[in-house]
C-alpha cells in the first residue's frame, strides 16, 4: 500500500523522537535507532523535516531495488559514517555502564555492542553492510586497547571503516506483518535498555561510582581543548538541568535521584578542578589578574619552549602543552557559578 506525505508528517510530529513515521514507512532500522537516541538527540529527528518526502518516495519504489546489480555499491556517506562512529561510541558507552561486570567484557561485551551500534547505523533506509566483516573488526581491535574505556573510540573506528568498506543495498525481502516487525524491534530495544534500566535502579551506587570514572577519564581527554571539554561537561550535564527546570529546582525526594545527584555535583565541579590544576602550572594565585596570568605565561614559555631545550625535548614539549593549556583556561572570561 503507498505510503502518504500528509500522514508521515502527522507521525514525525506526535512520535518523531520515538521512530513512528519511520515504522510507518517500514525503515524499522532507522526507527530502533531513534527509540535508542530519541531522534538522534533531537537533532537528527529536526532534520528530517526536509527528509520526508525522499523518505515516502523511496518507501514507495520498493521494488527498484530488485532491479540493482548486486556488485552495484551505495555511495559512500561521509554523515552515515559520522553517525556510526557516535552511535558505536555510544552504545559502548552504555556497556560500559550495565555491562562492565561480566566476565571478559573487554573481549566480548565491549566490541559486541559498539559493533551492533555501528551495524544498526548501516542498516538505516535501504542499505546494509556485513555482519562478520564488521563484528570481526571490533573484536580484532578490542584487545589491543584491553581494560581500558578509551578502547570505545578505535573499536567504533575500525568497525565503521570496515562497515563502509563492505557497504551495500540490502537484498529484496518478502513484506512483513505490523506484528512481526513490532516484535523484532521490542526484542531488540528491551536488550537495549534492560541491563541499562537493572544497572540504573538496582545497582545504583555501583552505578554512580563506575560513571563518575568513566566521565572522569573521559573529561581528561579533553585537558588539553578547554572548549570541547565544556562544551562536553554542558552536553553532560543538561538532562539534570532540564529536570530541574521541570520540577523547580534541584531537590532529589528519591534515594536513587540523590545518588544521581551526587553524579551532576561531581561533573559540575570538573571546571573547578582544571581552574585550580591551572593556576599551580601558571604559578599564579587565585583571583590573579590578566596581566599577572599573561605575564607568568609568557616567562614559563620562554623556559619550557622545545626550542630552548633541546637536551630534554619531551619534558618540555609536555610542560609547554600544559603551559598552552593552563592560559587558554584562564584566559577565558570568568563566569558566575551557579548556586
Amino acid at each position: 500500500m503507498a505510503k502518504g506525505l500528509l500522514m508521515t508528517y502527522v507521525l514525525w510530529a506526535l512520535g518523531g523522537p520515538v521512530g513512528l513515521h519511520h515504522l510507518y514507512l517500514g525503515r524499522d532500522s532507522h526507527a530502533l535507532l531513534w527509540m535508542l537516541t530519541l531522534g538522534g538527540g533531537g537533532l537528527g529527528w529536526l532534520w528530517e523535516f526536509w527528509k520526508l518526502p525522499s523518505f515516502v518516495a523511496q518507501a514507495n519504489r520498493v521494488q527498484s531495488w530488485k532491479q540493482r546489480p548486486e556488485e552495484e555499491r551505495p555511495p559512500l556517506s561521509l554523515l552515515r559514517f559520522a553517525s556510526q562512529i557516535v552511535v558505536g561510541v555510544y552504545f559502548g558507552l552504555v556497556a560500559l555502564v550495565s555491562l562492565s561486570s561480566m566476565d571478559n567484557f573487554y573481549i566480548v561485551g565491549l566490541p559486541l555492542a559498539v559493533g551492533l551500534g555501528v551495524l544498526l547505523v548501516a542498516a538505516v533506509g535501504n542499505q546494509t553492510s556485513d555482519f562478520k566483516n564488521t563484528l570481526g573488526a571490533a573484536f580484532l581491535t578490542s584487545p589491543v586497547f584491553y581494560g581500558r574505556p578509551i578502547a570505545i573510540l578505535p573499536i567504533s573506528l575500525a568497525a565503521s571503516i570496515t562497515a563502509q568498506k563492505h557497504r551495500r543495498y540490502k537484498a529484496s525481502a518478502g513484506s512483513e506483518t505490523l506484528s512481526v516487525r513490532l516484535y523484532r524491534v521490542g526484542l531488540a530495544y528491551l536488550a537495549f535498555t534492560g541491563p541499562l534500566a537493572y544497572s540504573t535502579l538496582y545497582n545504583t551506587a555501583a552505578t554512580i561510582n563506575y560513571v563518575a570514572e568513566t566521565l572522569g577519564s573521559f573529561l581528561s581527554w579533553f585537558s588539553f581543548f578547554p572548549f570541547l571539554g565544556r562544551l562536553v561537561e554542558s552536553v553532560l550535564l543538561l538532562p539534570c538541568r532540564i529536570w530541574w527546570l521541570l520540577v523547580g529546582g534541584p531537590g532529589f525526594n528519591s534515594s536513587r535521584f540523590q545518588e544521581w545527584e551526587k553524579l551532576y555535583e561531581f561533573v559540575d565541579s570538573f571546571q573547578d578542578e582544571k581552574l585550580q590544576l591551572a593556576h599551580q602550572v601558571l604559578g599564579v594565585p587565585e583571583g590573579a589578574t590578566n596581566e599577572e596570568i599573561h605575564r607568568s605565561y609568557r616567562d614559563l614559555v620562554k623556559v619550557w619552549h622545545p626550542d630552548h631545550n633541546r637536551h630534554q625535548t619531551e619534558e618540555a614539549q609536555r610542560h609547554f602543552l600544559e603551559i598552552q593549556a593552563a592560559y587558554e583556561v584562564l584566559s577565558q572570561p570568568k563566569k558566575p557559578r551557579a548556586s
